[in-house]
């Protein structure tokens, strides 16, 4: 069985039927029987939805005939579980979730309810079936849940929402820095509301060394100090029933994972509640992880014979393509609907030298193309890069067309290095050295 994935297709506007570059990826990814790429964004007609307080980034919309030009590249599987989903609320993503459902990919990640959203989705191939589970690791916002969909209640219906993997933060602190932190929440009065709850019975009491300030950051006495992110039980226990359920199902299983938030202070490093999400998956019987979300490349790891893609890129990328924006989007920027995109886009972007794209990295990617036997043992793995036309106008790029050379296999393959990964570079095709 042969595989085939990209990262974000962030299309808002529509794709020519041909153009330089166009053929050669449709022909790579159309090796594959299982082809999968991200929906990074919502579909539907102007004025049909409401858009909601918040947003991804940017509210992002398309006509629902981007999903043709999506897939005249080849693909047949595609989620648009990340944090654009609720751009326009629940009219948008159920809308969405119709149009993509219409168009015969094969989807998940997404629901009208949580049992829906969580569910495998399955794909008949020649060689076998493969299932897709997917997830999200943020809504709308790097910091907040409101896009999770709704467990069904017995006389309440489920809420439509994505399938979302949410992490618990800790600051560790040494106890001098602990005494610091305590002394400023007492004499801010910044967890008086908290205390009150706690007091009254409405939170748990606080365990012995730790001091969360509101709900946004819990510090942690330890040796020394570090930020730890671990994932929430409930969703890796949701996450493997889906597993379970899937194998007995299906020939093969893939993850689908969204997540832009980094371990460190690098962009392209990921989250190590993304590593351990990733891990826990091929663990309990995935066959490989396919992550997007930060819009660049992050490492490739093969763990347990298994590929883990922690960020495949940009795919498409049409982020200064939107033709309009709710008023909501142009007030912060001290600006009304009145104004144009243009200008809007001139100032969110400091005169167009700052944002996605500005930066040459998110016009930089791989399309990993991987054969498994019947067993599940990875028998290929290889890589073509592509570029998205990094300085074209708006007009123009934003298009993905093989690279011209190895340079971003390279730079994959320096990042890739630290979790044990190993390639050979040809021109603008690398294969990874399997064990």
């Amino acid at each position: 069985m042969k595989f085939a994935a990209v990262g974000d297709a962030l299309i808002i506007r529509r794709i020519p039927e041909t153009y330089p570059g166009f053929e050669a990826v449709r022909d790579w990814i159309s090796q594959a029987d299982a082809k999968y790429f991200n929906l990074e964004t919502t579909l539907h007609r102007e004025g049909e939805c409401y858009a909601f307080a918040t947003n991804g980034g940017s509210y992002l919309r398309s006509e629902p005939e981007v999903l043709e030009d999506c897939k005249r590249y080849g693909f047949n599987m595609t989620s648009f579980c990340n944090n654009h989903t609720m751009d326009y609320a629940y009219d948008g993503l159920t809308k969405t979730l119709d149009h993509v459902t219409a168009s015969g990919l094969v989807h998940a990640g997404v629901g009208r309810n949580l049992d829906q959203a969580a569910a495998p989705a399955y794909l008949e191939a020649v060689g076998g079936r493969i299932a897709l589970i997917a997830m999200t690791t943020s809504c709308n916002s790097d910091y907040n849940n409101i896009g999770i969909a709704g467990q069904q209640a017995r006389r309440v219906p489920g809420r439509p929402g994505v399938n979302q993997l949410r992490y618990k933060e800790t600051v560790i602190i040494t106890p001098e820095q602990m005494k610091v932190i305590k002394e400023i929440a007492e004499q801010t009065h910044i967890n008086a509301a908290e205390d009150i709850s706690r007091r009254e019975g409405y939170r748990d009491p606080l365990p012995e060394g730790q001091c969360p300030i509101t709900k946004y950051v819990n510090f942690k006495e330890g040796p020394e100090p570090k930020y730890e992110a671990v994932c929430d039980p409930r969703d890796l226990e949701r996450l493997e029933k889906a597993i379970f359920e899937a194998q007995l199902q299906a020939d093969y299983i893939i993850l689908s994972i969204h997540s832009h938030q980094v371990s460190g202070t690098s962009k392209e490093s990921p989250s190590d509640y993304l590593q351990e999400c990733a891990k826990f998956a091929i663990d309990h019987g995935c066959d490989a992880v396919i992550g997007h979300g930060p819009h660049l490349l992050r490492p490739l790891e093969l763990y347990k014979g298994k590929p883990i893609f922690y960020s495949l890129g940009d795919f498409i990328l049409n982020n200064e393509n939107i033709p309009y924006s709710p008023e909501d989007y142009y007030t912060p920027k001290g600006m009304t609907s009145d104004g144009t995109m243009h200008e809007l886009f001139r100032k969110r972007s400091a005169n167009f030298t700052r944002g996605l794209q500005s930066d040459r990295k998110m016009f930089e990617s791989v399309i990993p193309l991987w054969e498994m036997d019947e067993d599940g043992k990875l028998v290929s793995l290889k890589l073509m890069a592509i570029e998205l036309g990094f300085g074209l106008p708006r007009s123009r790029g934003g298009m993905p067309a093989p690279a011209k050379d190895g340079a971003i296999l390279e730079r994959l393959k320096e990042m890739s290095e630290p979790y044990g990964t190993k390639m050979e570079i040809s021109g603008n095709i690398a294969t990874v050295i399997l064990d």
